[in-house]
C-alpha cells in the first residue's frame, strides 16, 4: 500500500495540470480576438481557429490609442509616413543636425534663416601639463559662477562706457578664431568670455587648449588661476600664478600677478607676504582701489601668526605661575614637617637632661604655684 502512494499522487498532479493546460488553451471558449472592421482587440466566446486569430499582429505594428481603444494604421499608411518623414530628413540637412546636435547652434534669426554656430574651443585636448592639478581634474563637476568684472578686459579704449556687448564680443571672437585657429591668445580671450558668460567648464577647457598650444602663456596661466582660486583651489591657484609670475616677460608689467598672489595668500592667511605684493601692485599700478582695501583691510585685523604667538606667551606664564605656586606649597609642607620634628627632638632632649640633673618637675611646678 505504501509503494503505491507516490503513483497515486503523481497521477492526480497530471490530471490537475492537464485541466489547467485545457483550460488555457486557444481552443477555449474564453478568449481574445482581433476584430479587422473596428480595428481593435475584443473578448469573443466563439472558438476560432488559431491561423485566423491576429492577436499577435496588434502588438508587433504601429497602434494608436484613440477614445480608449486600440487603432492600428494600416501597413500602406505606416510605409508611406516613414518614406515622407525620411524624405524631410534628406532634403532639409538643417533639421536633422539641429535634432542630431541641438547643442551646436544657440540663435536663428527672425525670419527662420540657417542657425548660427556658438562659439566654443572646439574639442577638448587630450593633456597638457597642468592636467593633474586637483582643480582641473575636477573640472566637469564645477559649479558655473558668472564673473561679470571680466568683461573689463574687452572695454574698448577711450571707451566712457563701461558696458560691453557681448553679442558683438560674440562675433568677433568667431571671426578671429576663424583666421587664427592655432593662437593660443585667441582661445583665452574665448575662455575670458566664457568666465563672463558663467560657464566653468567651457572656460576651463579653452585655456587648456590655449595651453596646449602654448604651455608657458602668462596671461592664460593667470585667467585659469583666477578660475581656480573662485572655486577655492587656492593651492592650484597660487602654483600658476607662481607660474605665470615667473613666465611674464621682463618688459611687460605684472602687477595683476602681485595683486592675484596678494589675495591667495590673504584667503591662506599669510598677512604678511600678502602685505608685500599688494605693495609690488600699487608700485606697478599706482592708485589700484583694490589693493589699497585689501591693505586697510589687513591693517585693522591682527595677524593670525601674531596671535598665536600671543597666546603661546601667556600660556606659557600661566603654567610658570602655576608651578611656582605649587613648588612654594610643597615647601612650606617640608618646612612644617622640619619644625615638628625640631620640637620633638628639642622635647626630648630637656627631658633627658632634667633626668640626668635630678631635677623634680613637681616641685619645679608647685614653687611657680606659690610664686
Amino acid at each position: 500500500m505504501t509503494c503505491e502512494l507516490p503513483c497515486m499522487s503523481y497521477m492526480a498532479l497530471y490530471i490537475i495540470s492537464m485541466h489547467i493546460v485545457n483550460s488555457n488553451s486557444r481552443s477555449n471558449s474564453n478568449h481574445w480576438k482581433l476584430n479587422l472592421s473596428a480595428g481593435r482587440v475584443e473578448p469573443s466566446k466563439e472558438q476560432v481557429d488559431t491561423e485566423d486569430e491576429k492577436v499577435m499582429s496588434i502588438l508587433t505594428s504601429n497602434r494608436v490609442v484613440k477614445n480608449g481603444e486600440w487603432t492600428v494604421e494600416s501597413v500602406d499608411k505606416v510605409s508611406n509616413s516613414e518614406s515622407v518623414h525620411k524624405n524631410n530628413t534628406e532634403t532639409d540637412p538643417d533639421r536633422s543636425a539641429e535634432k542630431k546636435s541641438p547643442s551646436t547652434s544657440n540663435t536663428t534669426s527672425a525670419s527662420g534663416g540657417k542657425m548660427k554656430k556658438g562659439l566654443t574651443c572646439g574639442k577638448a585636448v587630450n593633456s597638457t601639463q597642468y592636467d593633474h592639478l586637483r582643480g582641473i581634474t575636477n573640472r566637469q563637476d564645477h559649479p558655473h559662477i558668472p564673473e561679470p568684472e571680466v568683461a573689463m578686459i574687452f572695454r574698448k579704449k577711450g571707451s566712457r562706457s563701461s558696458e560691453v556687448d557681448l553679442n558683438e564680443l560674440e562675433e568677433k571672437l568667431l571671426r578671429l578664431k576663424k583666421e587664427k585657429p592655432r593662437s593660443a591668445q585667441v582661445y583665452n580671450q574665448i575662455g575670458n568670455f566664457w568666465r563672463i558668460k558663467g560657464n566653468t567648464q567651457l572656460s576651463i577647457e579653452c585655456f587648456r587648449r590655449a595651453l596646449h598650444i602654448n604651455p608657458d602663456h602668462p596671461d592664460v596661466l593667470l585667467n585659469l588661476a583666477r578660475v581656480l582660486f573662485n572655486l577655492q583651489y587656492l593651492d592650484d591657484a597660487i602654483s600658476l600664478t607662481r607660474r605665470s609670475l615667473l613666465m611674464q616677460p621682463a618688459g611687460q608689467n605684472s602687477w595683476l600677478q602681485h595683486y592675484t598672489l596678494g589675495e591667495i595668500l590673504k584667503a591662506y592667511g599669510h598677512y604678511q607676504e600678502a602685505t608685500l605684493h599688494f605693495g609690488h601692485a600699487l608700485e606697478l599700478n599706482p592708485g589700484f582701489q583694490p589693493a589699497v582695501a585689501h591693505l586697510r583691510e589687513m591693517e585693522g585685523s591682527p595677524s593670525p601668526s601674531v596671535t598665536q604667538y600671543t597666546l603661546f606667551i601667556i600660556l606659557f606664564l600661566v603654567l610658570g605661575v602655576l608651578f611656582g605656586v605649587i613648588t612654594s606649597m610643597e615647601a612650606s609642607f617640608e618646612d612644617s614637617g622640619e619644625m615638628v620634628k625640631t620640637q620633638r627632638h628639642f622635647n626630648r632632649a630637656m627631658a633627658m637632661r632634667s633626668i640626668k640633673l635630678g631635677i623634680n618637675h613637681r616641685l619645679i611646678r608647685m614653687r611657680k604655684l606659690n610664686c
